[in-house]
């Protein structure tokens, strides 16, 4: 493989072709796939549930979340206590696609360019030549991601904002699909940094796994003692499908009161005396577009208000933070983002088919 040699001053580099990168979706960079018919989307997203509902028992709106934000072009935060599924949610989601996967085990030592990679210089032919890191890769399951310090969290500021590493001057696409899934603990845990609130407004989602309910961990029991339930899975859909399934999605028809609605929600967010700080611009743009998954995903063209209030918590709850004396009086982010939506008026009524289809046309010229 000829070397990556560094080019002072270069804006941009060309897309990486890297060992351990699949050549297979390197075509997908720069071009736009086509969207799938409804029922294969119907089909590849039902495969995906199933396959990951085998081995998460009884989260399967975890599930769900997961395929959304993978959809929507966004990045998931997976927090809750030690031994609840975090990694093993990630694995599975990223073990249903055939693509590339790397996992980053975030420690305090950790540096960033372990997670961007580094310009080595070589002797031999006295060039600078670049070695990729962990990030490049379809899905990053970044592991105890507050167990890093501030300067190796910033180091995926970038690549989870354009989809590309910067270093020295130089700029490396990343392949898409591209999606961070990142699990952390309580920061309240021993040796945790809280993440900053830059980089918790680029992940799009955060859910959290909570215990299993009885049921399903007696299932658990009887199913997964002898082996891993990974060792049974394997990939249902491969890295065009998501392509296109992700293409399908952009399609999904936004009526201007739905847009009215999302901003309005966000609005109400900075005005609420509870918050000290409200829902981000970037953040409007996440909502919607994770309404818009949610939507397709319910065999819909078009969002309805209730796409955007059902996603509204996972989207925000981890961007919005408490005002002192509401956080002393009991409330926290989830409850103020009910009583916000509660409180806002919702937009009747749905787009109909001459509207969807004038957009459609005007989309597609």
């Amino acid at each position: 493989m000829e070397p990556h040699r560094r080019t002072p001053n270069s804006a941009a580099a060309p897309n990486l072709n890297l060992a351990g990168v699949a050549d297979s979706v390197s075509h997908l960079n720069g071009h736009r796939a086509p969207a799938m018919d409804p029922g294969s989307f119907h089909a590849a997203a039902q495969r995906i549930l199933n396959t990951v509902n085998t081995v998460i028992d009884g989260k399967s709106d975890a599930a769900r979340l997961a395929l959304t934000v993978l959809l929507a072009q966004g990045h998931l935060l997976v927090e809750d206590v030690p031994g609840v599924g975090k990694t093993l949610l990630a694995k599975t989601l990223a073990r249903t696609i055939d693509c590339t996967v790397n996992r980053i085990q975030f420690t305090p030592d950790l540096l960033p360019s372990d997670v961007t990679g580094v310009s080595i210089y070589n002797q031999a032919s006295r060039l600078f030549e670049f070695r990729p890191g962990a990030v490049f890769a379809n899905i990053v399951i970044g592991d105890e991601i507050n167990r890093a310090s501030a300067k190796t969290q910033s180091a995926l500021l970038e690549c989870m904002e354009e989809h590309q590493v910067t270093v020295d001057g130089t700029s490396y696409k990343l392949d898409e699909p591209f999606m961070v899934v990142a699990t952390q603990n309580p920061i309240e845990m021993e040796g945790t940094y809280p993440l900053p609130e830059a980089q918790r407004d680029r992940f799009m989602a955060r859910i959290s796994m909570g215990y299993p309910d009885r049921d399903a961990e007696i299932e658990m029991l009887e199913t997964h003692q002898a082996v891993s339930p990974l060792a049974k899975v394997s990939a249902v859909v491969t890295a065009s499908d998501v392509a296109a399934m992700i293409a399908t999605v952009q399609q999904v028809y936004v009526s201007q009161a739905v847009k009215e609605y999302t901003v309005s929600v966000g609005r109400a967010t900075r005005e609420s005396p509870l918050l000290r700080l409200g829902a981000s611009p970037r953040s409007m743009l996440q909502l919607l577009r994770a309404a818009k998954a949610t939507a397709a995903l319910d065999g819909r063209d078009f969002v309805l208000p209730d796409d955007v209030g059902d996603v509204a918590e996972s989207v925000l709850a981890h961007r919005v933070i408490l005002d002192r004396k509401a956080a002393g009086s009991g409330e926290t982010p989830h409850s103020v983002l009910r009583g916000i939506l509660s409180r806002l008026p919702v937009p009747q009524g749905q787009p109909g088919q001459a509207a969807r289809t004038a957009a459609a046309g005007s989309r597609n010229p």
